[in-house]
């Protein structure tokens, strides 16, 4: 073989960028192989990072010792908190990025990483023996001998782009697919199923008339993803609001049949939260209107991004329908909206830690797990790229849990439940969402990045100051009264009055004269854990129970067809997902308290004779100080 890598990563998008940066800092050799070294982390549909769910992702990302948060930081050029109306648990930070920015800095950040090598090339095939990975063969550089593999080739293994009638290979608008690498995991064994996603036309700003439209601005101060850098770019630029009209509705259903999506030529299952124009018209008729939102592409680019237009019609229609918007009768597409059908194999497939069951050294990571999304894919490849070096080194695998983090929360859906549809990461899938606010984040998982030597001491150090420095805060309120004027609030601490909905932690410095330390965040933080505090406590008493059946692990390679004393349909839907934990099985639909109470059983029986493990062996234990004022 040509070279020797401890950890080849395949594709350089958000998966396998955060996966190769990971394995690099953690000290191992890394070849990370892309079909196009000038699109590192390319944003290949919209021009922005995070949202409800998906921002929280970003958070966890950078709490773990990840890259996109300082990324998107640094090239932002708008930020907003979405859902700042609603309970904080389910805010969302999101980000306008500078697109070309936004790439450049990350393939700046992959360079300049030691142990790190990107390389363009095209892995055609993976050379396993004996059930492990040894090695790829690559188009140019031959075969490259490497202990573990992560593949994250996004939408690229065997991608199909449809414009109206016609179709092409590619994983992204001017660049190719990867159809070799398809054929080589089934040649493997692996069943490789179909997904659909699509992106929306990208329009010359030149030709929009802004005037029409309603801004959008950022939010003041502007709320900064990553908890290790000081600061962020600042908001730059306006996004726009735009609406369909009943005339650009009737233009689209007058061409439906030839839409790729309605004449047949997708067979693909395309996203339910995120549908194509088209998709909206024939699902709700008697809509009068739908939102776009324009957004710019860069500072320096007139290009903008039609949010919520995607389409698969042909560009004469694309041209037509955008021209019957309001700000947009002379627009101009500078590239035409299109979909997009890609190979994927059901993450079911998986462990918890992301490697393949059937081939050791194995690991996959973004869209070929059914996931959409940069955070989802990115949030993934962190975790793929952390556990191939556990793997190198010979350590245990890390297993990060649903109940403290939404990563955890999206890996355990899809290795449990797998995907019948792109996955795609909203707050509503955790349970124990009041626990998992995207400002705490670092408090959650700081303790394990630090621990893999991917989160600095100082950085650590910092959050737990501003731990004690909460604590302190705490205390103080207690020991506080409202200075001035206020007899109704005879008695009354300060922090029994922010316990009151009415009151806000702003009332407690302008009002009742309280002389805060905290910063504006640390505010806010600690405003939730005083308002929600019973609602906090109770989740934390339903964690606890939760928290005994995901410690009990399911032996690898039980035959839970020879479990005596469960329905047939309980065992078909356990030898579908292959729980590893009680927890998980707990969670499979239709399992029911007497079936799980079966399953308990049956591996307590197997324990005794040598067979079970505790599930949390596989979790790096990190020992969290307790918070005090001192």
């Amino acid at each position: 073989m040509s070279a020797s890598y401890d950890i080849t990563v395949v594709g350089a998008g958000h998966a396998g960028c955060e996966a190769a940066l990971a394995a690099a800092r953690m000290g191992c050799s890394v070849l990370l192989v892309t079909l196009n070294g000038d699109k590192v982390a390319a944003m290949s549909c919209n021009p922005a990072i995070g949202g409800i769910g998906k921002g929280h992702i970003v958070r966890e990302i950078d709490a773990l010792g990840g890259q996109m948060a300082q990324v998107i930081d640094r090239t932002g050029i708008q930020f907003r908190l979405l859902n700042r109306r609603k309970g904080p648990a389910v805010r969302g930070p999101r980000a306008q990025a500078d697109k070309a920015s936004y790439s450049r800095r990350f393939k700046q950040v992959i360079e300049s990483q030691q142990r790190l090598d990107l390389v363009q090339d095209e892995v055609l095939e993976l050379l396993v023996s004996a059930g492990h990975v040894e090695g790829v063969r690559c188009l140019f550089r031959g075969e490259i001998a490497t202990r573990s593999v992560i593949i994250a080739a996004g939408t690229f293994l065997a991608g199909m782009m449809h414009i109206g009638t016609d179709s092409f290979a590619g994983g992204r608008l001017g660049d190719p697919s990867s159809s070799e690498l398809s054929r080589s995991l089934k040649r493997l064994g692996f069943e490789l199923l179909r997904l659909k996603t699509g992106t929306p036309p990208r329009l010359d700003g030149r030709t929009i008339d802004f005037a029409k439209l309603t801004p959008q601005s950022g939010d003041e101060p502007p709320p900064k993803f990553s908890f290790v850098i000081p600061e962020c770019n600042g908001n730059k630029v306006n996004c726009y609001l735009a609406k369909t009209t009943p005339k650009c509705h009737q233009i689209i259903r007058e061409n439906l049949e030839r839409s790729a999506l309605f004449s047949g030529k997708i067979t693909g299952i395309g996203i339910r939260y995120c549908p194509s124009i088209e998709d909206k018209i024939k699902k709700f008729p008697h809509r009068e209107s739908h939102h776009i939102f324009i957004e710019p592409e860069g500072l320096a680019t007139d290009e903008c991004y039609a949010n919520g237009f995607a389409t698969s019609l042909p560009y004469d229609v694309q041209i037509a329908m955008l021209r019957a918007v309001p700000g947009l009768e002379e627009v101009k597409i500078t590239r035409p909206g299109y979909a997009i059908e890609y190979d994927f194999i059901q993450p079911t497939n998986l462990h918890p830690w992301l490697e393949t069951r059937r081939i050791a050294g194995l690991f996959l990571a973004g869209q070929i797990n059914g996931t959409s999304g940069y955070e989802e894919a990115a949030g993934q490849g962190l975790i793929a790229g952390i556990n191939a070096a556990l793997k190198v080194r010979g350590d245990k695998p890390f297993v990060i849990s649903r109940r403290e983090s939404y990563i955890g929360v999206m890996i355990d859906d899809l290795v449990t439940f797998g995907c019948k549809e792109p996955y795609r990461m909203f707050t509503a899938r955790s349970e124990h969402r009041l626990l998992l606010s995207a400002d705490t984040a670092d408090e959650r998982l700081m303790g394990y990045g630090r621990q893999f030597g991917l989160i600095s001491d100082e950085a650590y150090d910092s959050m737990m100051d501003r731990r004690r420095a909460r604590a302190r805060e705490m205390h103080a309120l207690k020991r506080a009264h409202p200075k001035g004027q206020h007899a109704e609030f005879a008695g009354a601490s300060l922090l029994e009055l922010l316990r009151r909905p009415e009151v806000r932690y702003a009332d407690l410095t302008d009002r009742f004269g309280f002389e805060s330390n905290l910063s504006l965040a640390d505010r806010d933080i600690l405003e939730m854990q005083v308002k929600y505090e019973g609602y906090i406590t109770r989740e934390e008493k339903k964690l606890a129970g939760a928290a005994k059946l995901d410690k009990i692990r399911i032996p690898e390679g039980t035959d839970f067809q020879r479990v005596p004393g469960l329905r047939a349909e309980i065992r078909e839907r356990l030898a579908e997902s292959r729980p590893a934990t009680l927890g998980a099985a707990r969670r499979i639909p239709g399992m029911t308290p007497a079936a799980l109470s079966v399953l308990s059983i049956h591996i307590a029986g197997r324990g005794s004779r040598g067979g079970t493990s505790k599930a949390d062996e596989l979790v790096p234990v990190v020992r969290r100080p307790p918070i005090s004022a001192g």
